[in-house]
């Protein structure tokens, strides 16, 4: 005889579990919380609560409201936090509450490991989405332009991982940027990493400006971190213009931001540009500044107590310029790209400033401007001496490198005997190179200007170098 329990008692377990299987889903996730005790400039302590070093929590206010905050370090039970927003109001003892990018709802049948949550998935997401075109957003994706608000339903992580190198497509396209000295003289690649190297006041917001408008990409997104608020609405409006603006994005974290919005302001520009290449487009993305990108880091790492080193600079800033740059470029073979220029800031022209030396090394090549050029009315004020192109030899022919040679020696020996010739000590016939390049000098300083409205696309910059240097390049072979 066998004991199986009375048909009732099977039907009620079976009502039982059914009406637990429909409230799973509607109930809350557990939420860890936490009390604040010491806030110290810009970082924030609180205990009780234990999360991995990215995740987001929230700081609860007298009247209701919460202040934003990400977990920066912990030291012994205590968790660092640094606010994304103004701390007026936070009073000892707040709660902390631990929040979840996308909490988990359990579904039926799924086991106790899937419901465990990864580390990524409590660090801040951001969203993303062809919306976005158009419209100026904060570091948190919140408009800006009071066009209304974005209903986003995708959601990207703000710290990607690492791409496998080996699985980049190579740089072998030209990108078109519609400014003449950079098409011909400093062929920028799809995929390509640029700087741009400038002190304050030599004319690099109008040249990004330019490249935007002009840009053969399919999308632009400017990131402007730490700039002067007014600068903001000026590049928009005056610089980057209605036809820029059509097809791109901007992220705006200005001067009066806290760091760490400043932080996430670079990063959400460089996680939309993912998405979009992503898609298969091919991405322009313009970072402006990659120097204030390096200097709110240093304000919250020094806040933390990580030590000061180069120049007052911790040594987590220059790890974190690499990891941020190395997000752009090409995505794998057939899909889309990511070509960004980020601009330096050079204080007091110094071209060896730690963070101008530090990203010089890990970028795909540079462009300086001059002060000396921008002084005397040369726009836009490339030095085409200091500056390069890493992947020329990539995307360029031989003809066409030996033009750029032809041209950037000519320049260069003109300018070494510049004061000899403003002196009146240079004695035509004494030297053949020089007498060439004194003769073709007005050729190349016009061959080098370009106006504001005007573009260029690659094949008639091109096309105008060969003019130049065409016959004589002939002529030798």
């Amino acid at each position: 005889m066998t004991n199986n329990p009375p048909y009732s008692l099977l039907e009620s377990a079976r009502s039982l579990i059914d009406d637990c299987r429909e409230a799973v889903p509607r109930v809350s996730p557990w939420v860890v919380t936490g009390r604040l005790t010491r806030v110290s400039g810009l970082v924030m302590e609180a205990v009780g609560i234990k999360a991995p070093v990215g995740s987001v929590c929230d700081v609860s206010l007298p009247d209701g409201q919460t202040v934003d905050a990400e977990v920066v370090g912990f030291s012994g039970d205590h968790i660092l936090l640094m606010p994304s927003s103004d701390v007026y109001g936070i009073h000892p003892g707040a709660k902390v509450r631990l929040l979840e990018a996308e909490p988990p709802h359990p579904q039926p049948g799924q086991s106790l490991n899937v419901l465990r949550r990864r580390t990524e998935d409590r660090v801040k997401h951001v969203p993303v989405g062809y919306e976005l075109l158009g419209r100026v957003v904060d570091g948190n994706g919140r408009p800006l332009d009071n066009l209304g608000p974005l209903n986003l339903q995708e959601r990207v992580p703000l710290q990607s991982r690492p791409i496998n190198p080996l699985t980049r497509a190579p740089i072998t396209e030209t990108l078109d940027v519609g400014v003449r000295a950079i098409n011909a003289l400093l062929p920028i690649g799809r995929g390509q990493r640029m700087g741009l190297f400038a002190g304050s006041g030599v004319g690099k917001s109008v040249l990004l400006g330019m490249m935007a408008r002009y840009t053969s990409a399919d999308i632009i997104v400017v990131g402007l971190i730490g700039e002067r608020g007014r600068e903001v609405k000026e590049f928009i409006e005056n610089i980057l213009g209605a036809e820029g603006m059509s097809r791109a994005v901007v992220v705006a974290a200005p001067a009066d931001t806290p760091p760490l919005s400043r932080l996430h302001g670079a990063a959400y520009a460089t996680a939309i540009a993912e998405y979009f290449r992503d898609q298969g487009k091919n991405v322009l993305l313009i970072m402006d500044s990659l120097t204030r990108y390096a200097q709110a880091q240093r304000q919250i790492a020094l806040a933390v107590g990580e030590p000061p080193a180069t120049r007052g600079y911790p040594p987590s800033v220059f790890s974190k310029l690499p990891l941020l740059v190395e997000r752009a470029g090409n995505g794998p073979e057939g899909g889309g790209s990511i070509t960004a220029f980020y601009t330096v800031l050079v204080e007091g022209d110094d071209q060896l400033d730690p963070v101008a030396d530090a990203t010089r090394a890990i970028l795909d090549g540079h462009i300086v401007l001059s002060r000396s050029l921008a002084d005397a009315g040369h726009y836009p004020a490339i030095d085409i001496e200091g500056s390069i192109s890493r992947v020329m030899p990539n995307i360029l022919t031989e003809y066409e490198l030996e033009l750029v040679r032809r041209f950037r020696q000519r320049y260069s020996r003109f300018q070494r005997s510049r004061d000899l010739i403003s002196v009146g000590a240079y004695v035509r016939g004494s030297d053949p190179e020089l007498d060439e390049a004194v003769t073709m000098y007005p050729k190349l300083e016009t061959f080098l200007r370009q106006a504001i409205a005007e573009r260029v696309d690659v094949k008639d910059s091109r096309d105008q170098l060969n003019d130049l240097f065409g016959d004589k390049l002939g002529a030798s072979t």
